[in-house]
């Protein structure tokens, strides 16, 4: 970067060169650092301008319409869709449907005689599935009053439980109200219009809010279950994400296993709101995680989310031209790729010399990029620590945290990536895109604890077609609204 000088500054700095030159070496000092500053600050705004999903943590949707998105996962030499041999699915023919309609031969179609009275010889059949046209049933319960002859007092029959006014609206209905606001994120207008739509239901706002309030407080106790069964699980997923209530930036912390979820608002994202939630502090096992610092101060093991390190190795192959972080890539992916064909195989290891092996080649490359990447020193004239580059930062980060990195390596029950957390935080942003902030914290408790009930008892397709707990969503809500709600149960120390 150079610094045109116009003729009076050259014979100003000429001038104060002769008389006093030691002020000529500060001002020229003085300039060189303004001219570091500002380069640095270039370099930043350059590497921020080229960030994107692909290559940093930045979500899809802040990439706007730059293309199609290119996936971290090496290319199969596999045709897509179904492969050979898959079985597949298709609508099949039931043993008893629920109605059958005949439709009788009235006459012979070549010379016209009736054949009402003839007795069909066989039948061909054909199948439509379909759903009757939704409506809502009324049921009056009607409880006698009977006086008895001997004593003459009047005994009346009780009402069943949970039956306290003149009308009411059932489980069912509310069940699907809830459904389709806390599960499939509709508004409460959209869900108010979804009800009168399908079933004639005319609610209101209000309703709808109680019936959220009435299973939050129905769950409470199968959320307790998850938090703490989270604690004993020898494997859990973390993350967080900025979440809007009553207008100001709070924090969506999730804690998650393939079989349990929990979530927690709060208005920190650091320690202070880990320790208030209260899983990390308590927890033994391996946290996996993104690598922000604030996880490293708990005394868990750690493993470090490895999507997040491949983009920002992609970052440094493609923006930074530096060949090590496209070598320290594939890497990564040839050790997971390893990993998958062992396991494929019902092995629960890779053979120790295998280990010792991608060790040594972890070292080298990261060795290799280290000389490439030397820290930056601090100018004499600034006060702190210098700050260092994107890429060097992720070079301390695989040196000082291998074990973490390399955690998949060593224990085939830890996952490769963190993507875990970051599904069951997805929804979250979904709901805020649609319906915007929450309008106070009690409505984004409700949220959090419906949610991660939901969550739990709900389908989960990690594993073929299996539930995570074996409960739909709406099931898990027809049996909370009827308070027996759905509490998972597992023994982590078996």
């Amino acid at each position: 970067m150079s610094v045109k000088i116009t003729a009076r500054t050259q014979e100003e700095l000429l001038e104060l060169c002769r008389l006093e030159p030691e002020a000529a070496v500060r001002l020229i000092e003085s300039l060189m650092s303004k001219i570091e500053a500002l380069e640095e600050c270039v370099r930043q705004l350059e590497a921020q301008r080229k960030q994107d999903s692909q290559n940093s943590h930045k979500p899809p949707s802040s990439d706007g319409l730059k293309g199609v998105t290119k996936s971290t996962r090496p290319k199969s030499d596999r045709s897509s869709g179904g492969q050979a041999g898959h079985e597949g699915t298709t609508l099949k023919m039931v043993a008893t449907p629920d109605r059958v309609v005949r439709h009788e031969v009235v006459e012979c179609k070549s010379c016209g005689r009736s054949l009402k009275r003839v007795h069909a010889q066989s039948y061909r059949r054909r199948q439509v599935f379909d759903i009757p046209k939704p409506r809502m049933e009324v049921t009056e319960h009607q409880c006698e009053a009977k006086e008895c002859p001997r004593c003459g007092r009047m005994t009346m029959a009780s009402f069943p439980a949970g039956l306290t006014k003149a009308a009411q609206y059932g489980n069912t209905i509310k069940s699907i109200g809830t459904y389709l606001m806390q599960y499939q994120l509709l508004p409460s207008e959209r869900t108010q219009s979804a009800l009168q739509d399908l079933f004639g239901c005319s609610v209101s706002e209000g309703t709808l809010f109680n019936w959220a309030q009435e299973l939050h407080s129905n769950v409470e106790g199968p959320e307790q279950n998850i938090k703490e069964q989270l604690t004993q699980a020898p494997v859990i997923h973390t993350d967080e994400t900025g979440l809007f209530c009553e207008k100001k930036l709070q924090w969506l912390h999730v804690a998650s296993t393939l079989a349990l979820t929990y979530y927690q608002v709060h208005p920190k994202r650091g320690t202070q709101a880990m320790d208030a939630i209260g899983i990390l502090p308590e927890f033994r096992g391996r946290a996996i995680h993104d690598s922000w610092k604030p996880y490293f101060s708990y005394g868990c093991d750690h493993g470090i989310c490895n999507a997040h390190i491949l983009r920002e190795l992609t970052f440094a192959h493609e923006q930074d031209n530096q060949r090590w972080a496209k070598d320290f890539k594939e890497l990564l992916q040839r050790i997971y790729g390893r990993v998958e064909d062992a396991r494929q195989q019902r092995k629960t290891s890779l053979p120790t010399r295998t280990l010792r092996h991608h060790e040594r080649q972890y070292d080298a490359l990261l060795a290799r990029a280290l000389r490439q990447n030397p820290r930056q020193r601090g100018s004499p004239h600034q006060r702190g620590r210098k700050k260092q580059t994107k890429t060097r930062n992720l070079l301390e980060r695989l040196r000082d945290h291998r074990q973490a990195v390399l955690a998949f390596m060593y224990d085939f029950g830890v996952p490769f990536t963190n993507n875990q957390a970051e599904r069951d935080l997805r929804m979250a942003k979904v709901k805020q895109k649609i319906s915007g902030t929450f309008r106070s914290p009690l409505g984004a408790e409700i949220f959090c604890r419906i949610r991660g009930y939901i969550s739990t008892a709900r389908l989960n397709g990690v594993v073929g077609q299996a539930r995570k707990n074996g409960l739909s969503a709406f099931d898990a809500l027809v049996r909370a609204f009827a308070g027996n709600p759905f509490t998972p149960a597992f023994n982590y120390a078996e």
